[in-house]
């Protein structure tokens, strides 16, 4: 017999879970550069809840796709350069709303 997975939160099986992309609409995401030692530029990316949504993987995403790196430090994704448009785009196309992404 197969046991099917039921996922905690919405009580559905795991392959028809939509809690991530539930919480995904609901995330306030601001973005934006600051300039750290040496006249480097870094891309923060805030608000992000690392409950609800796979930060690992999202980071993991946005650093091959961007080609730089980066990490997750305090409920911020740090990525290196300045690549605010590029992850409003890439945020959008992975299911965040385009209206709660704020960049500045």
């Amino acid at each position: 017999m197969i046991e099917r997975v039921v996922c905690p939160k919405c009580g559905l099986p795991q392959e028809l879970c939509v809690c991530e992309s539930i919480a995904k609409e609901t995330q306030r995401i601001r973005v934006r550069v600051v300039k750290k030692s040496f006249k480097k530029t870094m891309t923060l990316i805030e608000g992000l809840d690392a409950e609800t949504i796979d930060v690992k993987a999202l980071l993991k995403k946005l650093k091959s796709t961007l080609a730089c790196g980066g990490t997750w430090k305090e409920n911020t994704m740090e990525l290196q350069g300045d690549h605010r448009e590029r992850v409003k785009k890439l945020l959008k196309e992975e299911g965040f709303p385009e209206d709660s992404i704020e960049i500045r």
